[in-house]
């Protein structure tokens, strides 16, 4: 079998086996179908390595009743093929497995059907078409964002439900995208000065757990600075190799990751945090602050000071709430537990706990 992306094997799938399926059976029935639920290929970064678990030809089919569910599935249950283009259409596999193709003539295919609110609510803990509070926002997690804006809608017979759904959740609102930011730069200014600290008294292999964590900080402040939604660990690198001006950020932080001494890898740190700085005052969402590294005060270390762009991003929020929220951002800048973050109940009663008063 020859590869074929699996945002393209899923289309052609809809097209050529789920419509024409549905229309044969269900005929006139309103539904939306897409791939939005999770992936590598969800964000074209699939390759043959991705073939040999969760993958394979699959659609995700949303209808508007949820009375019809049953009968939907039972429909495809009972008519979808086996294979197409030569991928197993149906999948053998436990129960936590949601496809494999190590073997086919499984009792699984790869299409679920769900009434498109229910799904919402169950993926990201709201219906965005209800609205979205600023709490709803910074309760969702990036990677739950990108996943629902990326991969595609191949047919939207709801009256364009789920098209605008993705459109609303395409970006934050302002305020909400600056406070994002100001936590961000929260988190370096608690960090910034500690990998000097560390080789000073050589610790090196601190001092680059602790880049290590500054480059994350700075991949993820760069993509939500572009507009991009950052996603999990395995393709943060991936994607934000993937904006046009990553690559002075992508060398500078190679350098402070290295091999080098300390003095040659704060230079590679210091140039990142400075290109990271200049873009914030491009993107124009508060008052521009010199973005020049200097001393830590009187220690031998360059340091950005990056908690000056969380008090001129924190002045420029419109709204009280907000501007008067503790500087912690959207969940996924203060968890990164799976088990969490994967759980909407789980991940909207942590948010609501952390932002508590009283």
């Amino acid at each position: 079998m020859s590869f074929v992306p699996g945002l393209i094997l899923a289309r052609r799938f809809h097209d050529e086996v789920v419509a024409p399926l549905l229309a044969r059976r269900l005929p006139g029935l309103r539904y939306a179908a897409g791939l939005l639920d999770g992936g590598s290929e969800l964000f074209g970064l699939d390759t043959p390595r991705s073939t040999d678990h969760d993958w394979g030809p699959r659609t995700q089919v949303f209808v508007a009743d949820a009375a019809r569910v049953p009968e939907v599935r039972a429909v495809l249950d009972a008519g979808l093929p086996g294979e197409f283009l030569g991928w197993p259409a149906r999948f053998a596999g436990g129960p936590t497995v949601r496809l494999g193709v190590v073997r086919a003539d499984g009792d699984r295919h790869g299409v679920s059907v769900d009434e498109l609110g229910a799904w919402l609510r169950d993926r990201l803990g709201v219906d965005p078409r209800e609205g979205l509070t600023a709490a709803d926002w910074l309760a969702t997690p990036t990677q739950r964002l990108a996943e629902l804006t990326g991969g595609a809608v191949f047919h939207d017979g709801l009256d364009g439900a789920l098209t605008a759904v993705r459109a609303r959740l395409a970006w934050y609102p302002d305020d909400v995208w600056r406070h994002v930011l100001l936590a961000g730069w929260q988190r370096v200014a608690q960090a910034e000065h500690l990998a000097g600290r560390c080789a000073e008294v050589g610790d090196d292999l601190g001092s680059r757990i602790v880049v290590a964590g500054l480059a994350r900080d700075l991949m993820r402040l760069g993509l939500v600075l572009h507009r991009r939604w950052p996603p999990y660990p395995k393709w943060l690198g991936t994607v934000f190799a993937g904006l046009p001006a990553a690559a002075p950020v992508r060398d500078a932080l190679a350098v402070a990751l290295g091999p080098g001494d300390w003095p040659a890898r704060q230079a590679g740190l210091v140039r990142a945090l400075e290109t990271v700085a200049a873009w914030t005052n491009d993107a124009g969402l508060a008052a521009p602050v010199d973005p020049t590294a200097r001393p830590f005060h009187d220690r031998p270390f360059l340091v950005l000071h990056a908690g000056r762009f969380v008090e001129a991003l924190r002045a420029s929020i419109d709204d009280p709430d907000l501007r008067d929220r503790p500087p912690v951002g959207a969940v996924d800048q203060y968890v990164d537990n799976v088990d969490v973050l994967t759980c909407p109940e789980r991940v909207r009663r942590v948010a609501a706990a952390v932002t508590a008063t009283g």
